[in-house]
């Protein structure tokens, strides 16, 4: 599924932005205000220059000492950041993000102008139900035509003897 087809991502706010020169101070603000995560720093034809987290705030400012009242966005941002398309793969997406550990990905258009900006939470969220109603179809393939209610409720009868005996042996 390609992430423009989600119907959620039609609902997402937009990307929260400032210029690179802004202090972290006033971008935390920002970010403080509208509980966001990120802010993304931007150019003033909407191309992506860096994005700046609240862990780089505690890394790269607090940490350090740094005043955030002098310390620009641009100074601490990440700028060689990931980006996705539109029309790109989801389940990809949510894989190369676990892999590569990181939870925010900017979305560009063709010209590469930021138009959102989705987190690893919102693919999970978005996917969850998705992943459950493929698991529950694979379940009934796979085991509807081999098993039946009698050899299920055995199974289960019997997990639930080895349970009792092996708690009453620890006790």
């Amino acid at each position: 599924m390609k992430i423009l087809e989600r119907a959620e991502y039609a609902s997402k706010p937009k990307p929260l932005t400032c210029d690179p020169k802004t202090s972290v101070r006033d971008a935390a603000l920002l970010m403080a205000e509208r509980n966001y995560g990120s802010i993304i720093a931007v150019d003033s034809e909407m191309n992506l220059l860096g994005m700046m987290t609240e862990r780089d705030i505690f890394q790269r400012v607090v940490a350090m000492s740094l005043d955030p009242t002098v310390t620009t966005v641009n100074e601490v941002m990440t700028k060689n950041v990931r980006t996705a398309k539109e029309d790109d793969d989801l389940l990809d997406w949510l894989r190369i993000m676990s892999n590569e550990r990181f939870r925010r990905l900017p979305i560009v258009n063709d010209e590469g102008k930021l138009v959102a900006v989705m987190s690893q939470g919102d693919f999970v969220s978005y996917t969850w139900p998705d992943l459950l109603e493929n698991a529950t179809t694979l379940a009934k393939a796979t085991f509807q035509n081999s098993l039946s209610a009698p050899m299920i409720l055995g199974g289960v009868l019997l997990y639930t003897i080895i349970l009792i005996v092996a708690v009453g042996l620890t006790t």
